[in-house]
């Protein structure tokens, strides 16, 4: 069994050497830069509204663009990824964030606090999952589900990390010096590690993963990949409204700031434990199995969070299965390129493809507060959100090519799609 915290070489990649420090160091800055860029906010922004002014909806939109920024920089980005690799382009995204979260910190006014979160959406599409997912793929190669895991169980303690760190900063001293103070812990944490661990040269894109390597271009207008990036769009709306949603829906149910902070932070945890049975889950599953099941699943759990009034300990419970789920689910993303057509062009598949998704999770904080309003409270709209994921299951179940590039299923044959 090959041990992924050397410098062995990676199946699939010849005999390139894998960087020691890459595992550690992508785990280190995948909790600080969620948990810091992303989870922070829905954190404070009670806090946020409250002391400015500014409507809810107008800091929920300047959120959402910055997720929309992060989806359409994705694709370029990808691109530079699979020529380059992520060392510069990480590094880069790390600076970017620091001078973002500042700015968040010190705005003045609407204007420049939109401002800033554009330029925390380039940080994200640069020091996120992506850039983290590409980076894994090319230097373990057969062995990515394995590292791919270790790098997500690490992202999945962001919120648990930082969601509680935040709400103790926030009580304490105010939202802009909690944004001060997690601005100085991500430059600490991120930049060096950053520019130190991915220094080693980034290895050719291997091609004999499979018998004919495919033409990116022809993948990306075929039928499967189409309606692949359509399920997993719907299912990242229903994911990430449920994220940024679970605050006021607990606060709706009559638990305290510091209590929706903990539940958010548990799920956070939920996504640690969940993808240590992804291993596991993709041993005794198809490609199609699997992934019609794990947006099923988080259908249920959105409806389920929907229909139960309390009592707290139970809609912890909740959180926690919902983080399960999602921590699979954000697995399952990572591995849908290479499940399907191979690792060639895995950095422009895998920007193309989760694209649309993360525009979808850019609406979503945006929808899902215009759709509680309308909907009579959050409860309404997780219930709206579990039937979009119902939705996304159907579509799933052709998102799957006849003759899939490489590994499309589990090591008996099971799900051909």
């Amino acid at each position: 069994m090959t041990d992924l915290g050397t410098s062995e070489a990676a199946p699939g990649t010849g005999d390139r050497a894998r960087p020691r420090a890459v595992l550690p160091a992508l785990c280190a800055t995948q909790i600080t830069s969620w948990g810091i860029v992303y989870y922070a906010f829905p954190v404070l922004n009670a806090r946020i509204t409250a002391d400015t002014g500014w409507s809810t909806t107008a800091t929920t939109g300047a959120f959402s663009s910055a997720l929309v920024v992060s989806a359409l920089a994705g694709i370029p980005i990808g691109r530079i990824l699979d020529r380059r690799g992520p060392r510069a382009v990480m590094t880069t995204g790390s600076l970017l964030g620091v001078i973002a979260v500042l700015a968040l910190a010190h705005a003045p006014n609407l204007a420049v606090f939109t401002a800033a979160w554009l330029l925390a959406g380039l940080a994200m599409a640069s020091t996120f999952y992506q850039p983290a997912f590409a980076a894994v793929t090319r230097w373990w190669g057969r062995d990515s589900v394995r590292a791919l895991t270790i790098v997500t169980l690490a992202g999945g303690l962001a919120s648990t990390a930082f969601a509680p760190l935040t709400a103790v900063l926030a009580e304490s001293f105010g939202w802009r010096t909690t944004y001060t103070v997690l601005a100085v812990i991500l430059a600490a944490v991120t930049i060096p590690a950053h520019a130190l661990a991915l220094r080693t040269p980034w290895p050719p894109a291997p091609t004999h993963h499979t018998p004919q390597a495919p033409n990116s271009r022809a993948v990306t207008r075929s039928r499967p990949f189409l309606v692949l990036t359509a399920a997993l769009t719907l299912n990242g709306f229903a994911m990430y409204a449920v994220v940024i949603a679970l605050v006021p829906l607990l606060l709706e149910r009559g638990a305290s700031p510091t209590q929706a902070a903990w539940a958010l932070g548990l799920g956070g945890a939920g996504q640690t434990l969940g993808r240590t049975l992804y291993a596991t889950l993709t041993r005794y599953t198809g490609v199609t199995t699997r992934t019609v099941t794990l947006i099923a699943a988080g259908g249920a759990t959105t409806m389920a969070l929907a229909a139960v009034p309390g009592p707290y300990s139970l809609l912890l419970l909740l959180s926690l299965v919902a983080g399960m789920v999602r921590g699979n689910l954000t697995l399952l993303q990572a591995t849908a390129v290479t499940d399907r057509w191979g690792t060639t062009h895995y950095g422009r598949l895998s920007g193309l493809l989760a694209a649309p998704a993360t525009l979808a999770s850019a609406l979503a904080p945006f929808a899902g507060a215009a759709l509680a309003g309308t909907l009579g409270g959050y409860p309404g709209l997780f219930t709206t959100l579990a039937f979009t994921s119902v939705a996304a299951t159907a579509l799933a179940l052709g998102g799957t090519p006849a003759r899939p590039g490489r590994a499309a299923t589990d090591h008996k044959g099971r799900d051909h799609g």
